[in-house]
């Protein structure tokens, strides 16, 4: 419900149309400012209108001290401190302090969505869906950031995007106490904690923590290769692959092994090869007892027991349990031979 407030009080700020006395009423070309050439009936909506533009706020909460360009939206406001809820709904028994959020409440009882864009027919149960959906439409983007000038359409991603700049992280994990600057990004997080997969893909069964992780893993089904290396043409799967391959044409190795002086164009591959040097072998097969440096090299040989070869061959139906042996075998279709006899 706070969300909803925090909408159409939002709305209400950007685009205050509301019925206003019908005094000084004219015509709507004649009351028209040049900072964003909106034109109202009434030259009350214009004045509340050019709040926006010059950050005026004079109604002023005197428990929060929270400002508001219109007494309306402060009176609405100061029913929160209240926390009396007169307005009970009758289906559910859910309260609210307003008659209007009440009605609005009602409605997904109903079903009822009486406001309809007039350009794709979308309907909406609320007034404020209906203006904020209608900046698809017209590409409005009225709150703007005050440090890098970025717009955005609505109220609630400029705050977020806010974040950017103040290095805010709110939302705060329970168990391990890392931070996170939206409330999405802790829900996904959390997953790491409850093990949670719900994601699933229908060719091999893997699970995923997100439905964008199963989408890029169905790559690796369909041979989808979207990100090609502008010098050589070469196509990757994961924008992560392309970045890699890119060192390649580069030649810069400036990772150096600090125990044999190799160096390694990404910081990855000195990690992995620094183990060699350690000996350490942390992560074991519970299936055969057998170790390995790294949790990739161990994953790749889980396949041996499971049976699992998820790389498909682009020009044929093969299958294969390792990246590199599908990319050996895709050599025998493009009849490339990159090794010549010097």
């Amino acid at each position: 419900m706070m969300e909803e407030n925090e909408d159409r009080e939002e709305l209400s700020e950007v685009e205050d149309e509301r019925h206003v006395k019908p005094r000084e009423k004219a015509k709507k070309t004649l009351l028209k400012k040049g900072r964003c050439d909106k034109s109202f009936a009434y030259k009350d909506s214009l004045v509340l209108h050019m709040k926006i533009h010059t950050g005026v706020k004079p109604f002023a909460c005197d428990q929060c001290g929270k400002s508001f360009r219109d007494s309306s939206k402060l009176k609405r406001h100061v029913r929160t401190h209240s926390g009396v809820k007169s307005f009970a709904c009758d289906r559910c028994e859910k309260r609210y302090m307003d008659a209007g959020d009440l009605k609005r409440h009602t409605r997904t009882h109903t079903g009822e969505r009486p406001y309809t864009c007039g350009q794709c027919a979308k309907s909406f149960t609320d007034s404020v869906y209906l203006k904020r959906h209608m900046r698809v439409h017209t590409g409005e983007k009225p709150f703007v950031c005050g440090q890098c000038q970025k717009t955005f359409s609505l109220k609630q991603r400029l705050k977020v995007h806010m974040r950017v700049h103040t290095k805010e992280t709110p939302f705060t994990c329970d168990q391990c106490g890392k931070s996170f600057s939206i409330k999405a990004s802790l829900k996904y997080h959390m997953k790491v904690h409850t093990g949670e997969k719900s994601f699933k893909c229908d060719q091999c069964e893997k699970t995923f923590v997100s439905k964008k992780n199963l989408k890029l893993h169905a790559r690796i089904h369909t041979g989808e290769k979207p990100f090609t290396c502008d010098q050589c043409g070469k196509t990757f799967v994961y924008i992560q692959n392309l970045k890699k391959h890119l060192t390649v044409h580069s030649k810069e190795k400036p990772h150096a092994c600090s125990e044999c002086g190799k160096s390694f164009s990404l910081p990855q591959t000195l990690r992995i090869h620094q183990k060699t040097h350690t000996s350490v072998r942390d992560h074991m097969c519970f299936e055969c007892g057998k170790t390995f440096i790294t949790v990739n090299c161990l994953k790749q040989h889980q396949r041996v027991h499971t049976g699992e070869k998820p790389y498909k061959c682009s020009y044929c139906d093969k299958t294969f349990s390792q990246l590199s042996k599908m990319r050996a075998h895709e050599k025998i279709h493009s009849k490339e031979k990159p090794l010549a006899c010097v």
